[in-house]
């Protein structure tokens, strides 16, 4: 058969990801940050867009209330700029609006008269143009003392020589923000042109500084530093500090054979390390928390079940200028800005419709995630139900995919508290006797009570634990509660005995 090239026409369905789909789905997925970002991006790119914002009351709607303010009151002269504001005109604009306000009380106008006054000139300033200027904060609140702030004060006044001085300030540059020296003096004495033992020594007078315990390389220097200052490193404080590992074992009796101590001067010495800050350098953090702000509200219905609504406070509003569109439109000089205007316009109706079934996706989800987890918000963790992302999305007619970008980086107010979407898809433990499967959380949180309920007596090893929750209709392995047991930071049983049993004799 002869092989030649030749044209042929088929038919064929196939899904396409058009660029507006795919921003559709990035949407979905933006967090509340993220979101405000990308809005903020397109309303500078577009001018068709801009923001809504919200109006206590709409424009020619009454405030309750508002029917005992007359028209007077309200006049634009209060906001002529060629008013010359005079101590006379003010008192006469006040008298004439207590006058509208209460004119059949004058002992009202008598008594408020004085502190109206006295408001309008603190506020106002002096001159006419006082009253436009703003106040900000921040010129009265001062800048937060960051560490370099607070190490470099100190050293202005513990070093006289300015190369001790300059020794001193690169040593502070090198601190991280926990208060640890993080450079090697080799290199400093190298890139100042000064010898090692020079450094060493400035270093030695900064380790003298507060708080106790910065310019550590180590949490065991840190540690030394912080008792010297408390004249508590002794020869056994050393030796425990040089052996932290110990510690963290919880090998009280090692500890005991290199510190030469008995058990009640350890224990001593183990409350003094406890009373210890390993990261002295965070209390000159200048990080500021951020709070949470939940996407979706749940509130108890009237009806005993669940009231399901979004977060105003989360909810972007884009309005579409028509009118500006019109305008522009019909002053347009040529064809390619005509295109331009319609692309505009067809990207800012997009948008408009995209935010708005990212906020029907996001309820329809959450509406699902409370139905399933009902129990959850009625009783606690312990009535946690196994949930999947395939289950939530077959529930709600949704692809599994969509179900996962609705619920990242998105939180729920609960009367249980805020919660990550998230929390709610845990794996499902199977039960003993057939019945139905139980949530890992929950499992979680039944391991870290028996923990915190036993006795010094009787420590729960990871075997009873699996045999305690196979009565209750678990059925888990050894090596899952050891996972679930380190996952929560939670000793082994030799060592929680050891220290359980080195409390219970200090006690007494």
């Amino acid at each position: 058969m002869a092989l030649a090239a030749k044209l042929q026409l088929r038919q064929a369905q196939s899904l396409v990801m058009t660029p507006q789909l795919m921003q559709s789905i990035r949407l979905l997925q933006f967090t509340q940050v993220e979101l405000e970002r990308f809005i903020d991006e397109e309303i500078e790119r577009n001018p068709l867009l801009e923001r809504a914002e919200l109006q206590d009351a709409a424009p020619g709607e009454a405030e309750p209330g508002a029917e005992a303010t007359p028209a007077a009151a309200s006049d634009g002269d209060w906001f002529d700029n060629e008013t010359e504001w005079t101590s006379e005109a003010i008192s006469q604009k006040l008298d004439t609006s207590l006058e509208n306000l209460f004119p059949d009380d004058p002992g009202t106008r008598e008594r408020l008269g004085p502190d109206l006054a006295a408001q309008w000139k603190s506020t106002s300033g002096s001159g006419s143009g006082g009253a436009s200027e703003g106040f900000d904060m921040e010129d009265m609140a001062a800048a937060a003392v960051t560490l370099r702030d607070h190490v470099g004060e100190q050293i202005a006044f513990a070093f006289i020589d300015p190369a001790a001085r300059l020794i001193a300030a690169e040593l502070a540059d090198a601190l991280d923000e926990i208060g640890y020296l993080r450079a090697e003096l080799v290199e400093i004495a190298e890139r100042l042109g000064t010898d090692e033992a020079t450094v060493a020594g400035v270093l030695a007078t900064c380790r003298t500084f507060d708080p106790a315990g910065i310019f550590a390389r180590d949490l065991a220097e840190c540690l030394s530093l912080q008792l010297a200052a408390r004249n508590r490193l002794d020869p056994a404080m050393q030796a425990l500090v040089a052996n932290l590992d110990l510690l963290a074992r919880r090998d009280f009796q090692a500890l005991k054979r290199i510190c030469g101590v008995d058990e009640e001067d350890l224990l001593d010495m183990l409350a003094d390390i406890k009373a210890l800050d390993p990261r002295p350098g965070l209390a000159f953090s200048s990080g500021v928390s951020d709070a949470i702000v939940a996407d979706v509200e749940v509130r108890p219905a009237s009806d005993g079940s669940w009231a399901v609504e979004l977060n105003p406070d989360t909810l972007p509003r884009v309005l579409v200028d028509q009118v500006y569109f019109a305008h522009v439109s019909s002053h347009a000089r040529n064809q390619a800005e005509k295109d331009f205007l319609s692309e505009c316009l067809q990207s800012a109706n997009w948008l408009t419709r995209s935010l708005d079934q990212r906020a029907k996706t996001i309820l329809k989800v959450t509406s699902e995630i409370v139905r399933q987890q009902d129990a959850f918000l009625v009783h606690g963790v312990r009535h946690l139900k196994p949930l999947n992302l395939k289950a939530v999305a077959d529930a709600i007619g949704m692809h599994e995919s969509t179900v996962s970008r609705a619920t990242a980086n998105k939180y729920m107010l609960t009367p249980r508290g805020v919660f990550e979407l998230r929390y709610f898809f845990t794996t499902a433990i199977a039960a003993s006797g057939g019945g139905d499967a139980h949530s890992s959380a929950a499992v979680r949180d039944r391991i870290k009570q028996m923990i915190d309920e036993e006795p010094a007596s009787d420590v729960l090893s990871d075997d009873i634990i699996v045999d305690l929750l196979k009565d209750d209709g678990i059925d888990i392995a050894r090596r899952t509660v050891a996972k679930y047991r380190e996952g929560m930071n939670i000793p082994s049983s030799v060592q929680r005995r050891r220290e359980k049993k080195a409390i219970a004799k200090a006690a007494r």
